[in-house]
């Protein structure tokens, strides 16, 4: 199985509020206790938003919600540079 056959779980809506909600806590809470738990915390929350989308439960929509939840945390670096205008803070 090839890695990029995990695209087609991706639930674009959930990995942008998983974005968002990422972006937010790492805002609000300026400290790096809170950085070690936001993968945690977005794949909790991916996998919460499928299965409210999706009305159920099945092994599909419990990965979907954990690759959206959890791809959210690396698209954060693009999120961030994309505000910021490319500066290094």
């Amino acid at each position: 199985m090839d890695i990029s056959e995990l695209r087609e779980y991706v639930v674009v809506i959930v990995l942008g509020i998983c974005l968002c909600v990422g972006y937010i806590l790492k805002n609000l809470i300026p400290t790096d206790k809170i950085n070690r738990f936001i993968p945690l915390i977005m794949g909790l929350l991916g996998v919460l938003l499928n299965m409210w989308i999706s009305w159920g439960v099945t092994p599909e929509i419990i990965l979907g919600g954990l690759i959206s939840g959890l791809a959210s945390t690396g698209l954060y670096e693009a999120f961030r540079n994309m505000i910021s205008g490319g500066n290094k803070e």
